[in-house]
């Protein structure tokens, strides 16, 4: 069985599943945030991710000072006697799947939120952001398996849908497998997509559906961790149970090898995850619980845009 960090044994509670009455309170909630996000200058940068992937001729027309030397259509310059060059547009057909892990271990947090509640709270923005450039935009939830699977598509409210969905989904599995999420959006997705994955990648291992998923569509993984995961107080003796498979145990954390152990083992998971999205050629961004991540996206997708420039 992998290691896990244990949380403190505590009455059950399910952040991302309030009660009917308090559900539209806390969509709306969110999708408020979302906005006032966007409307922030810093996160305008989210707009340079949620474009097309592909290039289509539009038209030849004269070369002009500052064209590129590159982009000259030799042909139609032999024929007319002075440069031209041929015109490019970016197709503007998107589809945007967010992958949202909602297993046990994403109910954990020790600072200002949990896993769980981070994941909704950027699920809301993400789907905002392509909702304003009118693409396609799908859910899935997974645990150990898939628990919900909306088809992407676009139009007024959907961003609405997607939240009302994500809240008030009470999840029937506790583990994780992350391979058979990738797996299933690779098979359901008929065009290539902009695939996001919000998850602390607490599982086994999923090597080959990342690969394969890369392959096909542009991949970023969000990795949220929470510093308890990395740093416990020196408090002694807990009481502590595994998020998903319910074991229980006790730590104890004045002794200082065990702490070091418990950070020592989040790092060694941590690069492994690294390792795991570099070798497949998907990009990934880490994503603290105790911090705001709006600054850590925009520069994100600011560095992605202006990798494609180049």
């Amino acid at each position: 069985m992998p290691l896990r960090l244990f949380r403190r044994r505590q009455p059950e509670r399910d952040p991302i599943s309030p009660d009917a009455a308090a559900l539209p309170v806390l969509v709306r909630r969110l999708e408020l945030r979302a906005r006032r996000l966007m409307e922030n200058r810093a996160v305008g940068a989210y707009d340079s991710v949620f474009r097309g992937h592909g290039i289509e001729f539009s038209e030849v027309r004269a070369y002009q000072p500052g064209d590129p030397f590159q982009a000259i259509d030799w042909k139609v310059t032999a024929r007319m006697g002075k440069p031209f060059i041929k015109k490019f547009v970016e197709e503007r057909e998107l589809t945007v799947l967010l992958i949202v892990d909602l297993s046990g271990s994403t109910d954990f947090g020790t600072r200002v939120r949990t896993k769980r509640d981070m994941s909704l709270e950027l699920a809301a923005l993400l789907g905002l952001a392509a909702a304003r450039n009118n693409d396609r935009v799908g859910l899935l939830l997974f645990t150990d398996r898939v628990e919900r699977w909306l088809t992407p598509r676009r139009g007024r409210g959907r961003l609405r849908q997607l939240l009302h969905v994500m809240a008030s989904h009470r999840p029937k599995g506790q583990g994780t497998d992350i391979g058979l999420a990738l797996a299933t959006a690779v098979r359901s997705l008929k065009t290539r997509s902009l695939v996001f994955v919000l998850s602390d990648f607490q599982g086994p291992e999923f090597r080959k559906e990342l690969t394969a998923a890369s392959r096909k569509h542009d991949v970023v993984g969000l990795h949220l961790v929470d510093p308890g995961e990395r740093s416990l107080p020196a408090v002694g003796l807990i009481e502590v149970r595994d998020p998903e498979t319910g074991a229980a145990g006790v730590l104890d954390l004045a002794d200082p090898r065990t702490r070091k152990g418990l950070a020592r083992f989040a790092e060694e998971r941590e690069q492994r995850v690294e390792d795991l999205f570099r070798r497949a050629g998907a990009d990934r961004l880490v994503l603290a619980t105790d911090r705001s991540y709006a600054a850590d996206l925009a520069a994100f997708f600011a560095a992605r845009a202006k990798a494609r420039l180049h």
